[in-house]
Formats: structure tokens, C-alpha cells, sequence
């Protein structure tokens, strides 16, 4: 029967391989879960001037380092200044060198997301009209390579260890505590561990060449290590590993003395391993919902949770399911897998089945948000490809239920194990009530019949013996020699009679039909549950439906923007200052966006000499419409950095030619005011 049983596992672990392999190779390059919904100026806009800076707007916050956001003239050479700095909510500027000459600039951009995936892309704009460019716009970010491909293998490679350590235990636990024994589920269950374990180290190393490089030789860079540490997915990971600690010492006990106490201990000690167990896969669970999906977008407060509970319920149920699989067709026959774990296992199955669907149903809202999405996002037609399998592992394992049904309602027999210690029992008994005649055989009674002679004829005992042998003890040592050999062949004996026996039994359960039929459908059910895995997987690296519809959305009005020529409708000023104090020459630069009537948002901006930032006590700005007789309009805009103040919610009632005064003080007693006009629309 182990010949026949190898097979099949072997068959399941290629279609296991096959599928990940397909599945990961086959999917397009993650594009995380942020994405660009609007730039000033906008994609592919003219612009009249040249703008001072370049805003990006994401769909949620993103990490920029230093290098995130690169503009380049059409010669390919760099003309953005400083770092990247964030000015509001979700949008984060970069300045630029005056004086741009017309023609067409490329933008490039680099961040990492919230739920920690990193975001690339590129798009152009143009100052005066359209130009040639030597740049070539590629939105190829790091994670598209073997780097993508490796963490992307081991983001996989965790979710399986996870499933597979806290499903099995919970499946010893709960449903079959003599599992506790078997050889074959504590190395699943160990197996889970290791996996786990090593795919959060792997994924610390990779995480820097990740998110920056995309490099393999970045890999064991320490520097990026130190920067990965310093971030929520590290910190994460970092957890990962401590929980994973603890959750050796509860394997040790577990598969250690647990199945060794007796039966009010075993109990005491099963509570308080199950209590002592869910802490620590609840914390394994929130390791991922802290630093992924359900930690950003809508509602995190009620996602991280429901994260939690549906990672959880996955667990126990494919885990589970796995183990069950390991024990009906590894489990020895001494220690065969009764009906009540597997009813058992049946309930725990179906209330895991449940939790996924409810908290899988607002995972999918919270996500997509339309029904278009399902159809229109390959978020979404990744989650109906999950639905469907979701749909036919359900239907498989009602079938395996009524298997179930079948065997809680057969007789009840002997257990093969009690029967198989039954016949080793009774083949010692056997052996030992004939003594040595049954091995010695017609010597021995010979050798008996000699010294029963020998005392017929009056001769002492030891005389006899020492007759034959020449010594009185040489008697005492063959016949306990003898006794020896005849013990030790006994033994053997018995052991073979047993390992007959114990196949004997294995092969009677195993053409039990209902046995086998629980058997089958429970490998399909396995084989299915490594297909929806791997495409949870490949689910948590693509972008939500959500996220993706609103860039379209961005994308088109940004598209329909800049083929009616409006541009961005940004207005960008540049006044020169003397206020004739030490440090009093500067350029004082006025962004107003949209520069349309109503509500507008205001960033000013003074460089010193060089065209670094000047900081300076105050300034102020004032808005006058001669033709109508409106104003001026005052304005005090918030500091936000050295040279940088901005203010929101700048209303201007009318349209037309607006003066713009900006009155900068370097000191105490050193002032100016200096004014231009601006066209409001």
C-alpha cells in the first residue's frame, strides 16, 4: 500500500510546484497599491512657463527617499533640486531649476506604498510645445526581475508555512490529540515552521534591493537592511521572527510531552496550549494585516481585524485539511485516524468556511467598491478566479462530508492498533509457554533424558556435568546461553509476527471504501487548496480594484485636459526681492493652483543666493482686482519649511488681470513689497 500512496503524494507535490511556478511566472509585475491620480503639471500638458516645481498626488500615502522623484530635460540631464518633500495629504513636490529652455521634460518616480509594495512609473509634460527627448519613459520599477520574483516566491512560500504549522496544530489539538505522536504530522507541522521562518528571512534580505535597486547584488547590502529595518514592513518582519520563537517552544511542548501525561493533565495542558497557540497565530496573522492591505484604505480600524479572523479561518481550514490529508494516508496503523477526529474536523472546516466567506465579502467591497471592477481591474478578475475556486473546494468538500457521514454511521469494530497489540501480545505468551523445547528440539529432551540418567544413578548433579564438561559451571553457562538465544529469536519473532500483522490491518483499512473515498477527496481538495493559495498570493500583490479605477479616472481627465490645450491652469510667478538688509536679495516664487475663480491653493517659495531656501521671519501676499474694485485681498500662508509656506482655500470671487503683492521681511526693520500680475480664469 506504500507504493500506491507515494505516488499520489508525489503527484501532489508536482502539481503543487507546477501551479506556483505557472502562477508566479505567469503574472503581469505587481503595481502595487498606491497609484499616481494627478500631477502639476499634468501628464503630457504644455505649459506657457516654466513651473518651478512638480507635484505628484498618490491614491494614499507613499515612503520617497531621496532619488524618488527625477525630472529630466529632454537631453536627458537632471533638473530637479532637493528631495522630494510632502506638501499636503498625499501629494509630494520636488523643485526645479529656473530658467528651463522649452521643450519636452520627463518625470520618473520611484516610492514605496503604505501596505509596503513599491510604486514606479513615468510620464512627460512639455514648456512652450513639444520636443524631441533622448529619454525613454519606462514605468519598470525594481520589482520587475528576479528580485520581484524571488520576493514574490517567498511572500507565497510564508503564506504556506503559516497555513500549514497553524492548521496542523490546531487540527491535533481540536480534533485528533493522538496525532501528537505521529511521526508524520509533527514533521508537517515542523515543515510549516521552517518554511515560514525562512521565508521571513529571506524576505528581510530581499526587501531593500526590492523596494530601491531591484538588484540582485543588493541583496546583502547591510545599509539597505538598516533602512528595510527602520520601516513598517521591517518592523513587521521583525515580529514575524520573535513569534516565530515562541512558536517553537509551543511545537516542543506540543509534540513533546503532551502526548506523554495522562488524561487530566493531557487536558489541562490542551487548554492551555490552545489559549497559549491562538495568541501566537493571531500575532502571526496581524504581522500581515499591520503592514499590507487591511493597514491602509478604508476603514483599517475594522480591516486589520477582519484581516486577521479571515487569515486565521484559512489557516484551520486548509491547514487543517492538510493534515488530515498527511494522517489518512501516512498515519500508522497503530495509530489510524478515527472517526471522531475526523467529524470533528468536519465542524471545524465548515465554521473556518463561514469566517472566509463573511470576511472575505468585505475585503472584496472594502477593494473593489463597484461591481464594474470585477470585470474591468485584474484585481478583480483575480478575486472571481479565487471565488470560483473558493465555489468548487466547497463542492468537494461537501462530498468529502458525506464520506464523513458514511463512516461515523459503520459499525464499530476493533481498531486496528488494538488488534495489531492484541497478536503482539500474544505471540510472546505463546512462545514462552513451551520453553525450549520448541526451539531446542530433540536435543534438549535428549540432553534432559542424559542427566535425569545420571541422577537415576545416584550420581550427584554438578558430578554429571562435570563428567561431560570437565567443569561443574560450563553446564549452567550453556543453558543460559541457550535460554538467551532461544529469548532473543522469540522477540524477533514476535516483532515479525507484529509488522505482518500491522500491515495486515493497514490493508484491511485501507480497502475500507469509505476509508478511500474520504481519502480521494480529500487529495482533491489539498490539490485545489495549493491553487487558491497561490492565487491569494498573487492577489495580494496587484492593485486593488478601487485604486486602479480612480488612476483611470485621473488618467482620463488629465488626458482630456491636455488635448483641449488647458494645461494644468496652474500659475507659477517669479519676483525678485532687495530688501537691502544683510541677506535681503532673493527670488520670492508664487504657485497659485488652479488659478481659476473660487477656491485655489497657494505655495510660496523664497531662495536666497545660490537658489537655496531663505529663511526668513514673514511674508505676506495680496490679491487686487483693479477693474472691479476688489481688494486687496489679504493672505498669510502657514510656514511649512525653510522657505516654504503655503495656504489653502485662497478664494477669488472674479476673473481677470489680478495683482499679486508679496511683501517679504528678512529682519526686524528689512521689508519690501514686489507685485506682478496674474491671469485668473
Amino acid at each position: 500500500m506504500t507504493q500506491t500512496i507515494a505516488p499520489r503524494v508525489r503527484t501532489l507535490v508536482l502539481l503543487f510546484l507546477a501551479v506556483t511556478g505557472a502562477l508566479l511566472a505567469g503574472a503581469a509585475p505587481a503595481s502595487a497599491h498606491a497609484a499616481l491620480t494627478g500631477s502639476d503639471p499634468g501628464q503630457g500638458a504644455v505649459v506657457d512657463t516654466a513651473p518651478t516645481q512638480v507635484s505628484l498626488t498618490f491614491s494614499e500615502p507613499v515612503a520617497v527617499s531621496d532619488d524618488a522623484v527625477r525630472v529630466l530635460d529632454p537631453k536627458g540631464t537632471r533638473v530637479d533640486k532637493g528631495d522630494p518633500a510632502d506638501t499636503s495629504g498625499n501629494t509630494y513636490t520636488v523643485r526645479l531649476l529656473s530658467g528651463l529652455p522649452d521643450g519636452t521634460y520627463t518625470v520618473a518616480y520611484q516610492v514605496v506604498s503604505a501596505d509596503s509594495h513599491p510604486v514606479a512609473g513615468a510620464f512627460t509634460f512639455s514648456i512652450g510645445a513639444p520636443s524631441e527627448t533622448s529619454v525613454s519613459v519606462s514605468a519598470q520599477g525594481s520589482d520587475d526581475g528576479p528580485v520581484g520574483w524571488l520576493y514574490g516566491f517567498g511572500r507565497y512560500v510564508s503564506y504556506a508555512g503559516f497555513v500549514v504549522m497553524a492548521g496542523g496544530a490546531a487540527f491535533v489539538l481540536a480534533c485528533w490529540s493522538r496525532g501528537s505522536g505521529v511521526r508524520a504530522v509533527q514533521r508537517l507541522v515542523v515543515s510549516g515552521w521552517m518554511a515560514l521562518t525562512a521565508a521571513t528571512l529571506g524576505l528581510l534580505l530581499l526587501r531593500g534591493s526590492y523596494t530601491t535597486s531591484g538588484e540582485v547584488g543588493d541583496i546583502f547590502d547591510l545599509s539597505l537592511l538598516g533602512d528595510v529595518l527602520q520601516t513598517k514592513t521591517g518592523a513587521a518582519l521583525i515580529s514575524r521572527l520573535l513569534l516565530l520563537a515562541a512558536a517553537a517552544l509551543f511545537i516542543a511542548v506540543l509534540f513533546g510531552s503532551h502526548d506523554e501525561r495522562d488524561d487530566q493533565e493531557k487536558r489541562d495542558l490542551t487548554f492551555g496550549l490552545a489559549i497559549g497557540g491562538t495568541v501566537v497565530a493571531a500575532g502571526l496573522a496581524a504581522s500581515w494585516a499591520m503592514s499590507e492591505h487591511a493597514s491602509q484604505g478604508l476603514q483599517p480600524g475594522i480591516a486589520m481585524p477582519v484581516d486577521v479572523v479571515h487569515l486565521l479561518a484559512v489557516a484551520a481550514w486548509l491547514g487543517g485539511l492538510t493534515a488530515l490529508l498527511v494522517a489518512l494516508f501516512r498515519a500508522p496503523a497503530e495509530t489510524p485516524v478515527d472517526r471522531d477526529a475526523v467529524r470533528r474536523f468536519s465542524r471545524l472546516a465548515f465554521g473556518s468556511v463561514i469566517a472566509v466567506v463573511v470576511t472575505g465579502v468585505y475585503q472584496s467591497w472594502r477593494q473593489l467598491g463597484s461591481w464594474s471592477a470585477f470585470t474591468d481591474t485584474r484585481y478583480g478578475q483575480l478575486l472571481l478566479a479565487k471565488l470560483g475556486l473558493v465555489a468548487v473546494l466547497v463542492g468537494v468538500a461537501s462530498v468529502s462530508r458525506r464520506w464523513t457521514a458514511r463512516l461515523a454511521q459503520a459499525p464499530a469494530e476493533a481498531t486496528p492498533a488494538e488488534e495489531a497489540v492484541s497478536a503482539e501480545r500474544a505471540v510472546p505468551a505463546a512462545t514462552a509457554g513451551t520453553g525450549s523445547a520448541d526451539v531446542e528440539g530433540s536435543g534438549t529432551r535428549t540432553s534432559g533424558a542424559r542427566e535425569d540418567g545420571a541422577r537415576k544413578d545416584g550420581a550427584p548433579e554438578d558430578v554429571v556435568a562435570a563428567g561431560r564438561t570437565g567443569k561443574p559451571t560450563d553446564t549452567a553457562e550453556a543453558t543460559a546461553g541457550a535460554d538467551g538465544a532461544a529469548s532473543a529469536r522469540a522477540a524477533q519473532l514476535a516483532r515479525q509476527r507484529a509488522a505482518v500483522e500491522s500491515a495486515r490491518q493497514k490493508r484491511l483499512r485501507d480497502a475500507d471504501p469509505t476509508r478511500s473515498g474520504l481519502r480521494r477527496s480529500v487529495l482533491v481538495e489539498a490539490g485545489i487548496a495549493v491553487v487558491l493559495l497561490a492565487v491569494t498570493t498573487v492577489l495580494t500583490q496587484t492593485e486593488p480594484g478601487r485604486t486602479e479605477q480612480e488612476a483611470k479616472a485621473a488618467g482620463a481627465v488629465s488626458s482630456a485636459s491636455s488635448s483641449t490645450g488647458q494645461g494644468t491652469g496652474a500659475t507659477t510667478l517669479n519676483m525678485p526681492f532687495d530688501t537691502g538688509g544683510e541677506n535681503g536679495k532673493g527670488v520670492v516664487t508664487i504657485d497659485l493652483d488652479p488659478a481659476r475663480v473660487g477656491e485655489n491653493v497657494l505655495h510660496v517659495y523664497v531662495e536666497g543666493a545660490g537658489s537655496r531656501p531663505l529663511d526668513i521671519p514673514e511674508v505676506t501676499i495680496a490679491f487686487t482686482l483693479s477693474a472691479q474694485d476688489i481688494g486687496p485681498l489679504p493672505v498669510v500662508p502657514d510656514r511649512v519649511a525653510a522657505g516654504h509656506w503655503s495656504a489653502s482655500g485662497v478664494q477669488l470671487p472674479m476673473a481677470g488681470d489680478w495683482k499679486v503683492e508679496v511683501t517679504v521681511r528678512t529682519s526686524d526693520i528689512d521689508q519690501v513689497t514686489v507685485s506682478k500680475n496674474a491671469q485668473i480664469g
